[in-house]
C-alpha cells in the first residue's frame, strides 16, 4: 500500500511529527509513505484544506496514491473537501477506535484528523495508536463480526450512489477553478512522487498539462 500524508497550512508546523509517527507504522506492515506536504508553515506552496481535498483526489483517482491521511484544525472541514471527489471515501477520525471502525466497516480510502482541536500531551501516542489501528488487518471485515454482511452490501451501495452523484475527475480538472487547482499541485515534492507512482496516462498527461509541461 502507497500512502499520501497531505498537510494544510494551519497545521503545517506538525508535518514531520506526523510524518514520523506514520512512517513508523507504515514500516512495520511494509507500507510506502509520501510526504506531500506542506512541510511548515513557510513553505511557498500554501494548502487549504480544500486543496487538500483536489490533492488527495488526484492522487486517489490516478492510482499515485492507495491511501490518503490528512487532516485540519478540526478535521472537518478536510474531510468534507475530500468527500467531494469521486472515489474518495473520508473519514473523520479522532481515536483509535474510530480508525479501527471505519477501516472495518466503511472500508474507505481516507482519513482527516483535528490537528488542533485536543491536540496536546500525548498526541503522538493517540496518532500512533489511530495508525495502528487502522492498518490492523484487511478492512472491510465487519464490525461486530456478526454485522459483516449487511455492511458490506451497504459499503458497495454507497460506492453505486457515489458513482452516480459525482462526475469524474477528469471532467472534474477542467472545469475547476485553475488557480485553485495549480495551487494545490504547487508543492516542492508533488512533480517528483506523482510521476513516479501515476497508473492512469490520462491523468498523467491531464496533470502535465496544467502544469505547462
Amino acid at each position: 500500500m502507497r500512502i499520501a500524508l497531505i498537510n494544510e497550512n494551519s497545521q503545517a508546523a506538525k508535518n514531520s511529527m506526523i510524518y514520523d509517527t506514520l512512517k513508523k507504522v507504515a514500516d512495520t506492515k511494509g507500507y510506502e509513505v509520501d510526504n506531500y506536504g506542506m512541510y511548515s508553515s513557510e513553505d511557498s506552496a500554501q494548502l487549504t484544506y480544500v486543496q487538500c481535498g483536489i490533492l488527495a483526489g488526484i492522487l486517489l483517482n490516478s492510482g499515485a496514491a492507495d491511501f490518503v491521511v490528512t487532516g485540519c484544525g478540526t478535521g472537518e472541514g478536510a474531510m468534507l473537501a475530500l468527500n467531494s471527489f469521486p472515489n474518495v471515501l473520508c473519514g473523520h477520525i479522532v481515536d483509535p477506535s474510530d480508525a479501527y471502525m471505519f477501516s472495518q466497516i466503511n472500508s474507505g480510502n481516507a482519513i482527516a484528523l483535528p490537528f488542533a482541536k485536543g491536540f496536546g500531551w500525548g498526541s503522538e501516542l493517540n496518532l500512533t495508536y489511530i495508525f495502528e489501528k487502522l492498518f490492523d488487518g484487511e478492512p472491510g471485515q465487519g464490525y461486530p463480526k456478526e454485522r459483516v454482511v449487511p455492511e458490506q452490501r451497504n459499503k458497495k451501495i454507497l460506492d453505486e450512489v457515489k458513482k452516480v452523484t459525482h462526475v469524474d475527475m477528469l471532467t472534474i480538472l477542467k472545469n475547476i477553478d485553475q488557480e485553485l487547482l495549480k495551487g494545490a499541485i504547487a508543492g516542492e515534492k508533488f512533480k517528483e512522487l506523482f510521476f513516479a507512482n501515476c497508473k492512469c496516462d490520462k491523468m498523467a498527461a491531464a496533470i502535465k498539462e496544467i502544469l505547462g509541461e
